[in-house]
C-alpha cells in the first residue's frame, strides 16, 4: 500500500492551482518556441529577478546536463534552488523522458529515487533519538520486531553486536543484500523481466543478508550496504509500532509539505505524471518503469519529485527537522574518515565549496540532491536509467551550481 500525505485544501487553493496550471503552460509554450535542443522554464514571480550569477550557473547546469545525455541517459532534468524561495526555483532539462514519444522531463514528473530514502529514514532515527526512545549505541538486534532474524549460520553475522549509530554510517560490517549473487541477477540481470513484480519481506530479504559472512567487524570501517536500512526501516516500527513507511509520513512528509513523495511499498505504478524508465542488461535497453519496489524497503522504496527533493534537503539543512545536537551528529564522519555522515554525504567539490546530500539509484532510475550547510540553495538532479556512465557528468552538474563565477 502506498504512504502518501493528504494534501491540504486551504483557502484559495482553486486560484492556487489555476496558477500553478498558468505556469505550466507557460512553460510548456517556452519550450516549444525554442530554438536550442533542451528545455530551461523558470517559475520566477515578478518581484523575483535572477542575477547574472545565477544566470551563469544555469547555463553551465543545462550544459552538465546534456553531458549526462551525451555519455548515454535517454534524459537528464535538475531543480535549482536559491535563497529558501521554492517558488522561484530553476528548472531545466536535456534529452527525453520517453523514447517513444519524444516527450521531455516535467518539472512535475514523479520518479524512484532510490537510496535518497536513507535520509529520510535516517532524519526520523534521529528524531527518535532525540526524544530519547532510542539511543544511538542501541544493540541493533535488541530494537527489532519480534520474529525477525538477528543472527546468520554459525553467528557469523550477528545484529546483537552492531549498534544504531553502526547502521546509519554503514560501519555494521553486514552483507550488501543486493549483491547476494542469485538476489542480484533477479533484481538487476537477465532475471529481471521474469522477477520484476516479486515481492520481498523485509525479514527474508535480512535472512539473506545474514547468510553471508560479514565484510569486517561491526565499527571495523565503512562499507555501504542496504542492509543497514533495512535494518533500520525495521528498528523504526519497533519502537513506534508504525511501519517505518507511516512514520515517514508522520514526521517528515506532512510537516515539510512533501505531497508528491509516497513510499508505494509493493505497488509497481508510478504516479501520474511520470516518464519511463530505461536499464541496460547486457546489450539490450529495457523499460524498467513499472516493477515491484520491496526490493528496495527502506534501503531505497521512495518516490518522489525534484521540487519535493528540494523542499525536504531545505528543511533538513536549515535545521527544521532535527535539534542542533542531532544535527551534528547527522553531519559527523569521523567514523567513516570523511566519507559518510549518519545518512547524509558531504561533497567536496573542486573549487572548495562543500555541499551536503544523497544520491540514489535503483532500476531505471537516478538521482542527487545536494545543499549548502544552511539549506538556502539547493539542488536535485536524475537522469531516467541506472546511474550515470561516467560519476564525473553528476559531480558536473553540482560543480555548476555551486562553483560558477560570482562577478
Amino acid at each position: 500500500m502506498a504512504i502518501r500525505p493528504p494534501r491540504p485544501e486551504p483557502p484559495g487553493s482553486r486560484h492556487a492551482a489555476t496558477r500553478t496550471m498558468l505556469r505550466s503552460l507557460l512553460c510548456t509554450a517556452q519550450a516549444a518556441l525554442s530554438a536550442l535542443a533542451l528545455t530551461a522554464c523558470t517559475t520566477i514571480p515578478t518581484a523575483f529577478a535572477p542575477s547574472a550569477a545565477v544566470s551563469r550557473s544555469a547555463a553551465a547546469t543545462v550544459t552538465a546536463l546534456h553531458r549526462l545525455v551525451a555519455d548515454g541517459a535517454p534524459g537528464a532534468a535538475a531543480l535549482a534552488t536559491h535563497d529558501g524561495r521554492i517558488a522561484a526555483s530553476r528548472f531545466a532539462t536535456a534529452g527525453v523522458a520517453d523514447l517513444r514519444s519524444g516527450r521531455r522531463m516535467g518539472r512535475l514528473d514523479h520518479f524512484r529515487a532510490g537510496s535518497l530514502t536513507k535520509t529520510l529514514v535516517a532524519t526520523v532515527v534521529l528524531q527518535l533519538v532525540a526524544e530519547r526512545k532510542l539511543a544511538l549505541d542501541d544493540p541493533a538486534g535488541a530494537r527489532l520486531p519480534a520474529g525477525v532474524p538477528v543472527t546468520g549460520a554459525g553467528g557469523r553475522s550477528d545484529l546483537r553486536r552492531v549498534t544504531i549509530r553502526q547502521l546509519l554510517d554503514h560501519t555494521s560490517g553486514l552483507f550488501n543484500y543486493t549483491e547476494d549473487p542469485r538476489l542480484s541477477e533477479q533484481l538487476h540481470g537477465t532475471g529481471f523481466r521474469a522477477h520484476r513484480y516479486d515481492r520481498y519481506a523485509p525479514a527474508a530479504l535480512l535472512r539473506i543478508a545474514l547468510g553471508h559472512p560479514p565484510v569486517a567487524a561491526p565499527g571495523a570501517r565503512y562499507s555501504y550496504s542496504n542492509t543497514n536500512y533495512l535494518v533500520l526501516g525495521l528498528v523504526i516500527r519497533a519502537v513506534t509500532g508504525h511501519p517505518y513507511a507511516a512514520e515517514l509520513g508522520r514526521r517528515v512528509l506532512r510537516p515539510t509539505d512533501l505531497y508528491d513523495t509516497s513510499f508505494p511499498g509493493d505497488d509497481p505504478a508510478l504516479p501520474a505524471p511520470h516518464g519511463r524508465s530505461y536499464s541496460r542488461i547486457g546489450e539490450h535497453r529495457v523499460d524498467s518503469t513499472s516493477l515491484d519496489p520491496s526490493r528496495a524497503g527502506a534501503a531505497g522504496e521512495m518516490v518522489t519529485t525534484l521540487g519535493d527533493l528540494n523542499r525536504f534537503f531545505a528543511a533538513l539543512l536549515g535545521g527544521r527537522l532535527l535539534p542542533p545536537r542531532q544535527m551534528a551528529e547527522l553531519r559527523s564522519e569521523r567514523a567513516t574518515d570523511g566519507v559518510y555522515g549518519l545518512g547524509l554525504y558531504a561533497t567536496r567539490l573542486p573549487c572548495g565549496v562543500t555541499v551536503w546530500g544523497h544520491n540514489g539509484d535503483i532500476n531505471g532510475s537516478y538521482a542527487q540532491s545536494a545543499g549548502t550547510a544552511d539549506g538556502r540553495h539547493v539542488v536535485s538532479y536524475r537522469i531516467n536509467t541506472d546511474t550515470p556512465a561516467r560519476p564525473a557528468d553528476g559531480t558536473a552538474v553540482l560543480t555548476a551550481e555551486f562553483c560558477a563565477p560570482r562577478t
